[in-house]
């Protein structure tokens, strides 16, 4: 029920009250209240107070009363030269909203961060839920790597407590460094796109601030327990938050673990713990010290992408990474993420006006990725006295193409079917990771005097790295508010390989047994080199990173217009440091190399138009430079000091356009967007065949592509709308369809130890070919019902198109219809090459999901359940995919494309089938 308040009387020029919840009486913490078309607002303190003081305008006005978790309250008040005391205001808990955002995080295998993990994490859109578009995104849409607009992870910035937390190597946040702590991370502030923030100027895709600070919280506690049959089979979480003190001291803790000694795929293995603790003290009304740590060690199994055969042999639920030792799941490629934060927060409000923020911040510790090394040799000296090396296992991998029916029938002429059979029947019935063969090869080994064959490592990166920020909010009048900041990160990562278990051998013998020579010396300081278990071997390097710059903000609130204009500038400048000398770069390896420097800026813009209260339409533009990733920027930094050539600052320029509609009947938002993104650099890795430019005699290479001079263009609309039927019963719809393509055909070149020099191939037509990475187009139907007595069910169905496999540039340059002599192929034919060379689509599919909840008081106690079926119907369907980048030239890729099973085919990853989640949790 919407509140009346017309007041004018006499006395100082005062706006105040105080926030309830309305179901329990308690004080409300961190509701921001907003006095509408004004620059003027504010959150209640632990108290669930407010107090508006100096300078408030005179006139009517609406006061927006708002917080995550609780349904929105809007009031007009008449403002005059008094004092007003609007005393108590209670809002209304949104109980779907409180218990989605409890699971959401928990729902999405994105959490996990994934190889590629260039969607968005649906954590950043939690604040947002109240949008009916990202709503759908973050609770629909997610389970099928959807990306709103398309714009990929490392375009939105994420925050903890104003800090910066995405990663230099790759731009993204590593949401995994804090992971499960669900409960302590309800208070975020979001802003969509590149709309204006007050900790950061922000990227395309969006802002985040989570707030973490102990004095943010209200008193009380919280136990939840949640079974699964995703990510993870269980978790337990418990929290418990001091509230304000009268002592002036606050303090929180938190706790969570995850576990899955199987989840949805087989042999995904995952546990998890996490750990928060925050402190913190109000010195008076002017200085509040927070420090805070969170800690959350976290190691899961990875699970394979497979090509079409695999799937047809195995199923979906198939993963070739693992295999029973001692009757348990072995997982031999793991993810492992163990990195502490520590961060010390220091608000002083200066005066009325002026307030400021200092942050500082230190993060360490370990990422490590594991996997099999097969190629183990041994040390001999031939008549010559030459060093030579023998050896090498066969791939452990049992989907490794030379072990698959369609590897015994790939020449028309000469299938050997006896063969195919027996692959397939060991496929089907042994077609995991054998242990104990692993085993016995290098007990044999080690029996007669050689070394392992076999060993399992990691990639691993030790990080160090300093934060530091500050930011201000000074209110400079009634319509203006003037915000900035100023940032810097410095770190020192440390990366190497580091011997895990050498399966019953004592020593494996550090080289390159693909090379011959000095070349085959992994560091030729230390050459034939006998490593043990935590040893370090095969590359060691450091990274620098010196980051610095700042950010500032205006915002014109007024009754008819609200607008802001932001500008930043920053410095980057990176460094590689190598601690080994490479013997196929041994000039190019050792020590550091040349300093990578970047200047950057970014302006941005936004105006929204209020025709009315109901009606509002809103036009945001942005335009910044970034520096390339860490990762992109030097060819192969595991073995040389090689920079990318023409390596320079991407360029981009957002634009979106949309209409609101607000009333009592129907809610709905339309936005149309533009995305712009030039001069990126992307780095691959891969094995490829025919690199010579036709013959299938061609040699293969271990190479990394670099293209250089990407342009990817995003256009589309995007639409949420909800229309209550009865008071309790309402429908809603969201979607978005886009277009999502390389808008230029980037130039591409080879490195590689097998050739001394880089290998260029000109253009990459990639032109037109639609970008990877989840449906461009996206839609939902839904209905939800709400009863009095805090219960709640809805149901969506989800319809997803328009999504693509991401393409092998290698094949859409020169060397794919050439030959040795740099002349076109005799066979070439333009009309199958064509064909082949077309980007698979594919197929569209519909999601069926069900949420729904139910909550007890008991007092002032809650208790409540909340349980989602997601894929209802059990639908199968592909997420994602790439061509596998082995045959790179038309005769080679005519040939493997016209077997019956190609021994190259695209791989894939498969959505889940029907899963659930159960929760349950109590609260007091």
């Amino acid at each position: 029920m919407v509140l009346l308040f017309f007041i004018a009387s006499a006395g100082g020029q005062t706006l105040t009250g105080r926030l309830v919840d309305e179901d329990t009486g308690q004080p409300l913490q961190g509701v921001h209240i907003k006095i509408l078309n004004a620059a003027l607002e504010q959150y209640s303190d632990v108290d669930g107070k407010f107090l508006f003081q100096q300078d408030l305008p005179e006139g009517s006005f609406v006061i927006m009363c708002s917080k995550n978790g609780f349904f929105d309250r809007y009031f007009p008040v008449r403002i005059s030269s008094e004092a007003i005391d609007l005393e108590v205001i209670s809002l209304k808990p949104n109980l779907p909203e409180l218990q989605q955002q409890t699971a959401s995080i928990s729902l999405a295998d994105h959490e996990l961060d994934e190889e590629d993990a260039s969607y968005s994490n649906v954590a950043g859109l939690l604040q947002a839920s109240k949008d009916v578009f990202l709503n759908a995104a973050a609770f629909d849409f997610s389970s099928t790597f959807f990306r709103p607009r398309g714009y990929d992870s490392e375009l939105s910035k994420v925050l903890i407590n104003g800090v910066e937390m995405n990663k230099f190597f790759n731009g993204r946040p590593l949401w995994s460094n804090w992971g499960g702590l669900n409960d302590v991370q309800r208070n975020q502030v979001f802003s969509q796109g590149s709309a204006a923030s007050e900790v950061s100027f922000g990227g395309p895709a969006g802002t985040t601030n989570i707030i973490m600070r102990a004095s943010q919280y209200a008193h009380g506690g919280k136990f939840s327990y949640a079974m699964a049959n995703r990510s993870y089979t269980g978790r337990a979480m418990a929290s418990y938050h001091s509230g304000l003190l009268p002592s002036g001291w606050a303090y929180s803790v938190s706790g969570a673990k995850r576990f899955a000694e199987e989840s949805f795929v087989e042999g995904s293995t995952y546990n998890a713990n996490s750990f928060f603790v925050s402190v913190g003290k109000r010195f008076n009304e002017a200085h509040d010290l927070n420090l805070t740590a969170f800690y959350t060690p976290n190691l899961r199994g990875k699970n394979s992408p497979n090509t079409q055969e695999v799937y047809e042999l195995r199923g979906e639920q198939y993963n070739s990474y693992w295999g029973y030792q001692d009757g348990k799941i072995r997982n031999s490629r793991q993810k492992e993420v163990a990195e502490p934060v520590m961060m010390l927060n220091h608000s002083w409000k200066i005066s009325e006006r002026l307030s400021l923020d200092n942050n500082l911040a230190y993060q360490f510790g370990t990422t490590g990725n594991s996997r099999i090394d097969y190629g183990g040799s041994r040390s001999l000296v031939d008549s010559n006295s030459a060093e030579i090396f023998i050896g090498g296992g066969s791939n452990p991998d049992p989907a490794y193409y030379q072990k698959l029916p369609s590897y015994f029938l790939r020449f028309e002429n000469n299938p050997d079917y006896q063969s195919a059979y027996l692959a397939e029947q060991e496929f089907r019935e042994n077609g995991q990771i054998n242990w104990d063969a692993i085993y016995l090869a290098n007990q044999t080994a080690a029996s007669t005097g050689g070394n392992a064959i076999y060993a399992l490592y990691e990639d691993r990166t030790d990080d160090r790295q300093v934060s530091a920020s500050t930011n201000f909010r000074y209110i400079m009048g009634q319509h203006l508010v003037l915000t900035g900041g100023a940032q810097s990160r410095f770190l020192e990562s440390e990366n190497f390989a580091s011997v895990l278990d050498l399966f019953g051998a004592n020593y494996f013998l550090d080289v390159d047994a693909f090379s011959e020579g000095a070349a085959a010396q992994n560091n030729l300081k230390t050459p034939n080199k006998m490593v043990s278990e935590n040893d370090i071997f095969k590359y060691h390097y450091d990274l620098r990173v010196k980051n610095a710059g700042g950010f500032l903000q205006a915002e014109g609130k007024g009754k008819k217009f609200d607008t802001y204009l932001s500008a930043e500038v920053s410095g980057s400048s990176y460094q590689r440091f190598g601690r080994f000398q490479n013997g196929n770069f041994p000039e190019n390896s050792l020590g550091e190399s040349r300093l990578l420097n970047f200047g950057n800026y970014g302006v941005k813009l936004g105006v929204t138009y209020k025709y009315t209260g109901r009606h509002l339409f809103s036009v945001n533009a942005a335009h910044q430079t970034k520096p390339p990733t860490l990762r992109n920027s030097f060819a192969n930094a595991r073995q040389n000091n090689e920079v990318v050539k023409q390596l320079r600052n991407e360029k981009l320029f957002t634009a979106d356009a949309g209409y609101i509609f607000r009333s009592s009947f129907l809610t709905g938002r339309i936005t149309t967007f533009y995305g712009l993104f030039e001069d990126a650099t992307e780095i691959s890795f891969y094995y490829a065949d025919g690199l010579a430019g036709g013959g299938r005699d061609a040699t293969t290479a271990f190479v990394q592509e670099i293209l250089s001079g990407i342009e990817k263009r995003h256009a589309g609309v995007e639409f949420g709308v909800e229309v209550p039927i009865t008071s309790t019963l309402k429908i809603k719809s969201a979607g978005s369809s886009g277009k999502y393509i390389y808008g230029s055909s980037p130039d591409l070149y080879l490195t590689s130890d097998n050739f001394p020099e880089n290998r260029e191939f000109g253009s990459a037509l990639l032109k037109g070919y639609r970008l990877s990475g989840g449906p461009q187009q996206a839609m939902q139907i839904g209905l939800e019902y709400r009863d009095p007595s805090y219960w709640w069910i809805a149901t969506t169905a989800n319809h997803f198109s328009r999504a693509f496999v991401d393409i092998a540039p290698l094949t859409r340059t020169r060397n794919f219809y050439t030959d040795h002599d740099g002349l076109p192929l005799l066979e070439y034919d333009e009309k199958i090459a064509n064909k082949l060379l077309q980007q698979e689509e594919f197929e569209d599919y519909v999601l069926v999901n069900m949420v729904g909840g139910k909550s007890w008081r008991l007092k002032n106690r809650f208790v409540g359940f909340f349980g989602s079926l997601n894929n209802i119907l059990n639908t199968s369907y592909k997420t994602g995919g790439y061509e596998q980048s082995r045959n790179v030239n038309y005769a080679l890729l005519k040939a493997d494309a016209e077997r019956e099973k190609p021994l190259f085919g695209s791989k894939y990853w498969f959505g889940a089938g029907t899963t659930y989640y159960a929760h349950v949790y109590y609260r007091f």
